[in-house]
């Protein structure tokens, strides 16, 4: 899937997570159990994964400096930021601030 543009993020309506990673960050594969089990409670928010990288305009126009950096958007608004969560329950926290 190719990365979305920012335009299309922010026209996205309901509960959307955007989350900045890598398949080789090592802080991504351990946030990933957290955010996979979060998620399995939320079928109805969507879940965008974007490998990041120096230079892609998506990572740089959400200003993401560490990954896994998941962003919590509501109608295109975002309504929380979590980078590097630890645990399920942050995870949890969020999606409830964005969930229906």
């Amino acid at each position: 899937m190719a990365e979305p543009s920012r335009s299309e993020v922010d026209a996205l309506p309901g509960a959307t997570v955007v989350e900045f990673g890598t398949t080789w960050c090592g802080h991504c594969q351990a946030a990933r159990p957290h955010v996979e089990s979060a998620l399995a409670a939320h079928p109805d928010v969507r879940h965008i994964r974007v490998e990041d990288g120096k230079g892609l305009a998506l990572g740089r126009s959400f200003a993401v400096k560490l990954w896994p950096t998941l962003v919590f958007l509501r109608d295109g608004q975002e309504v929380a930021r979590l980078v590097r969560p630890a645990s399920a329950t942050q995870v949890q926290e969020a999606l409830a601030r964005i969930a229906s």
